[in-house]
């Protein structure tokens, strides 16, 4: 098959000249390219110009949980053999990683190649925002471009009640569009449609957000099945079960994944300062450029705490999510484990001068 042929048929699944070039070298061994539409134990299924196959990742199955094929890799495949094989895949532009529940603090890859990730929030339940602010700090970590989806907007009739939610919404996102939709009215899906059209999509959020049915509007054709939600707290059983490759009506392709319960932070600090950039600027402002926004004099973070212009739960977020990076961060780097140890030390030796201080003037 030519070069033409296969950029004809693959170029729907995202292939362009730079992948291409980048698969060149593999040409004169007869090998050919596709992309990874599904893994599932230690087989897979690639779309090629041949149409889909499946084939082992026995030889792409590393003891490093962060070079195991995923959904999304363009992989390089032998042209025939029973099994057939996956001899390696090409090297990733962006790559969606959380950390793993393990003791050993894995990072897990749940998606790759992704150019926009939606967040799927439900509007059946209590919002947690903490919880979007961790999915936007993987998103933006990864590469991709955030789009937060709130989900069954028809359960929220009141306009000014939904009005205020989406403006909690953007407050917690900021630079990260915010669409309303509801699958019952159609409200938001043609936006929606557009905003995906073109590149690779991911879909995130929690079981019971509505994922499956967004997929399917998508797609624009029942590929995923969709189970009813408890009413007490919105979530239902995991329709989702892998992570699925699919192309879209409109161009463009879509990664389903299943329901994240966890969503552990991997090495995440640019997603971090992305998701509280208000916090950041703040911070260029302080008195001390170490600034720990805690009491130290001319800190600007603070000051806007106390003027109303920033939250006391948006700096406790950034806070808590900060030290879990630093914590997941530490146990696979031993200098940097150090550096933090020595400036928790510092500021301990500062919190009791502090004190120290004070105590003197109340005498």
């Amino acid at each position: 098959m030519t070069s033409t042929s296969v950029f004809t048929a693959l170029a729907p699944y995202g292939w362009d000249e730079a992948w291409a070039n980048a698969f060149a070298p593999y040409e004169p061994e007869g090998l050919i390219p596709g992309r990874v539409v599904r893994v599932d134990r230690g087989q897979c299924d690639i779309v090629t110009a041949d149409g889909t196959l499946r084939a082992d990742t026995a030889f792409v199955t590393p003891h490093d949980p962060m070079r195991v094929l995923c959904t999304g890799d363009w992989a390089v495949v032998e042209p025939g053999g029973n099994p057939r094989y996956v001899r390696t895949y090409l090297p990733r532009r962006t790559a969606f990683v959380r950390s793993t529940s393990s003791k050993r603090s894995e990072g897990q890859i749940l998606a790759a190649n992704v150019d926009h990730a939606i967040v799927a929030v439900s509007l059946a339940v209590e919002l947690d925002l903490g919880r979007i602010e961790r999915f936007l700090a993987l998103a933006w970590e990864s590469g991709a471009q955030p789009l937060v989806v709130l989900t069954k907007a028809d359960l929220v009739p009141d306009p000014v009640t939904l009005s205020h939610l989406v403006q909690d919404v953007e407050m917690t996102a900021p630079g990260v569009p915010v669409l309303t939709v509801s699958a019952l009215d159609g409200e938001g899906l043609d936006v929606l449609v557009a905003s995906v059209s073109g590149g690779t999509t991911v879909l995130l959020g929690q079981s019971g957000a509505g994922k499956s049915t967004l997929a399917n509007v998508l797609v624009g054709e029942d590929v995923m099945q969709v189970h009813t939600t408890r009413d007490v707290d919105g979530k239902g059983r995991h329709t989702t079960t892998t992570r699925n490759l699919l192309a879209l009506p409109g161009g463009g392709v879509l990664i389903d994944t299943p329901g994240l319960r966890g969503v552990g932070l991997w090495d995440a600090e640019t997603g971090v300062g992305q998701v509280f950039s208000e916090i950041e600027e703040l911070a260029e402002r302080c008195r001390f450029h170490d600034c720990a926004h805690e009491a130290e004099p001319g800190c600007a973070v603070l000051a806007a705490i106390d003027s109303g212009e920033l939250a006391q739960r948006r700096l406790e977020s950034y806070r808590k999510l900060i030290r879990e990076n630093q914590r997941i961060v530490a146990k696979t780097d031993a200098r940097l484990r150090s550096e933090i140890r020595k400036e928790w030390k510092k500021r301990g030796a500062q919190g009791k001068a502090a004190m120290e201080a004070k105590r003197g003037g109340w005498r």
